[in-house]
């Protein structure tokens, strides 16, 4: 479209896409940080804090996969802008009420609540921001946009160090959601989708993804080659405190420094991956160096040379550059869709992948070290290699999407 040529890459579209997602990805990632003295300060006890807070965090993961769908869905059919606006109105007063819980299933519905809402925000805003600049700028502003966006992780874990209050921290998220909205009234829809609404064609049907051979692959390849981040985020990172005793026999490893360190590499690399793509003229060839400076990221964790805590935090940090192409996979899950359905997949991609940890942690956890009785080095080693398997068979078989033209639609039709 002619008019997305007067979008720069820095315009108003992208800098509210990029504080919003820094807002989600504050309150995404609080649990984790405040998760000890949260858990006590709703009841729990050192006994009942595995259970306690893994209920938590599952029924905030519920909430992402089937915010996912509903949001993506909405965003199809009703515009980017209506998803922005109702999905930070949804988390900004559950994170805020947050504040207030006093026991853990009062917890459990309210990160529930906020998980439905964290996940529009980063689909719907991928799209706007695709759909309104040009092709050879999309993915350094969606990069931007994630890159921004992740330091939300940081501003987090520095609240919460200044504060020491974790109910502080979710008032604070909340409140930060409600100044986005403000924002937000100068930002304009997508030509595109105002386009395909005056069309008499089906819009966010999610079981398209399903009743189309080639889309079907293409749906779920675009998952499969987002694997590692929440791999390397889930297990690792959010674990390096047990891994570091196991390793060098460190007791003193914060995990939530380690996350910290890895969301502030992570950062930098999803900037840097968008330059990256544009340099190479490539989406493929971007992700591919990403990927293996994962893999040798992953050989140093294992490895003799992760021997103290400040290698661990060290090595923390290159896996989070490593994995900070977040912004392009989803980007890459958005140009692979028309714009009837593009919306819903960049929101349901990244969300299907989050909802994948649980499926790791069965592998890592459940199978090999309950089941089969495999020592923890052991069973993160193979978990990762299972992972780069996949991810690398579904990145060769991914297309190439750098110089596609996103103006065009999803025919509805049965392919036997």
């Amino acid at each position: 479209m002619e008019e997305n040529k007067s979008y720069s890459v820095l315009n108003i579209t992208v800098i509210v896409a990029a504080l919003g997602y820094f807002v989600d990805i504050y309150d995404l990632l609080l649990f984790t940080i405040v998760k000890k003295e949260s858990m006590l300060g709703v009841g729990a006890t050192m006994e009942s804090m595995l259970a306690d807070s893994t209920k938590v965090i599952n029924w905030q993961m519920v909430g992402l996969l089937l915010g996912g769908v509903i949001w993506g869905i909405m965003g199809d059919k009703k515009g980017r802008l209506s998803v922005l606006f109702g999905s930070i109105i949804l988390y900004s007063i559950a994170n805020f009420i947050t504040g207030f819980v006093h026991t853990v299933n009062e917890y459990a519905s309210c990160r529930f609540a906020a998980g439905l809402g964290l996940a529009g925000e980063l689909g719907a805003g991928i799209t706007l921001v695709s759909e309104l600049l040009p092709k050879n700028k999309r993915g350094i502003g969606t990069s931007l946009v994630a890159g921004i966006g992740l330091g939300g992780a940081v501003a987090a874990y520095f609240t919460y160090q200044f504060s020491g209050d974790w109910r502080l921290c979710y008032k604070i998220g909340g409140g930060l959601g409600i100044l986005l909205l403000v924002l937000r009234i100068s930002v304009a829809e997508s030509g595109m989708f105002r386009q395909v609404k005056q069309q008499n064609i089906s819009r966010g049907n999610f079981f398209m993804f399903f009743t189309n051979g080639r889309r079907f692959k293409k749906y779920i390849l675009a998952i499969l080659i987002g694997l590692p981040t929440w791999y390397v985020i889930g297990i690792l990172v959010n674990q390096s405190d047990k891994f570091g005793n196991k390793l060098f026999g460190s007791t003193t490893i914060d995990s939530g420094r380690a996350i910290m360190f890895a969301y502030a590499a992570i950062a930098i690399g999803d900037i840097a991956v968008g330059f990256i793509c544009q340099y190479f003229k490539s989406r493929k060839k971007g992700l591919l160096l990403y990927y293996i400076l994962t893999i040798l990221s992953l050989i140093l964790f294992f490895s003799s040379y992760n021997n103290s805590d400040a290698r661990m935090y060290g090595i923390c940090a290159l896996l989070g550059f490593s994995t900070g192409f977040w912004a392009i996979f989803i980007t890459m899950g958005a140009e692979q869709f028309g714009t009837n359905l593009r919306a819903t997949a960049a929101t349901t991609i990244p969300n299907m992948v989050r909802g994948a940890l649980p499926l790791i942690n069965m592998m890592f956890l459940g199978l090999f070290q309950q089941t089969w009785k495999w020592p923890l080095i052991k069973s993160g080693i193979v978990t990762g290699t299972v992972v780069m398997i996949i991810t690398l068979i579904a990145f060769y078989f991914t297309e190439e999407t750098y110089h596609k033209d996103l103006n065009y639609i999803e025919v509805e039709e049965m392919i036997p």
